[in-house]
């Protein structure tokens, strides 16, 4: 009983961290001029990088120094998209971003993770650390992506004939997709699956002897952490 009432409680004071959060969230605009809203947006966007790194090492145990390059790599895709197919909806833009990341994260999982020996900890970081190095150097040297420059001029996103410029509205659909996002791994977390990724990250040997396919949940939540950071690059 006392148990159960110490577990209410802490649910209860998450809660309210979570509820008193996103009201400051809501307000700062209302008290901080274009300067600092850019700003928050900002870190709104790479709050989702840092959810999906959090999936993958906070709850699966993959230590993946590689989630800028699937950020990077949604991006790359928006800002070509944008300049070269003159494609600006964010109905478009953002699913696209959104699944290149996930199919550079699919690729990469295949190789680190998919294998008759389960791999270490150092394999994986050193893996995808390589990963992204080399995507790096491959964007810098390559011209069609505007090498050390980048891709300069990217048109606004846009919703019908509305243009999405940096200001309020922008922070506001940046705050509501990160809010979305996190509600989704939260449920995630909370999930049977969820669950079975807590348990891979303890003890990885005795869930694959209870019958879990432990490289097959991890290969999953490490592509769906690739489709987040890509959202994030995206945005």
């Amino acid at each position: 009983m006392l148990r159960r009432l110490h577990f209410s409680k802490h649910v209860s004071a998450i809660l309210l961290i979570e509820a008193a959060v996103l009201v400051l969230f809501l307000s700062l605009p209302l008290f901080f001029g274009e300067f600092w809203v850019v700003f928050f947006t900002r870190i709104l966007i790479l709050s989702l990088l840092a959810i999906s790194f959090d999936l993958v090492w906070g709850y699966a145990g993959v230590l993946s120094f590689g989630q800028a390059l699937f950020f990077g790599v949604g991006a790359y895709v928006g800002a070509v998209v944008a300049r070269d197919l003159n494609i600006l909806s964010i109905f478009a833009v953002l699913p696209l971003a959104t699944i290149a990341g996930f199919l550079m994260a699919v690729l990469i999982a295949w190789v680190l993770l998919v294998g008759r020996n389960l791999p270490s900890l150092i394999f994986c970081a050193l893996g995808t650390l390589t990963g992204s190095y080399a995507a790096e150097r491959l964007a810098l040297g390559w011209n069609y992506l505007g090498g050390q420059n980048g891709i300069p001029g990217i048109k606004a996103m846009t919703i019908g004939d509305y243009v999405l410029y940096e200001g309020v509205e922008f922070y506001y659909l940046a705050l509501g997709i990160l809010v979305s996002i996190y509600l989704l791994c939260r449920w995630l977390a909370r999930s049977q699956f969820g669950l079975v990724l807590a348990g891979i990250r303890q003890q990885e040997e005795r869930i694959t002897f209870f019958g879990y396919r432990a490289q097959h949940f991890k290969v999953a939540i490490f592509s769906l952490s690739g489709a987040i950071a890509g959202l994030g690059g995206g945005m």
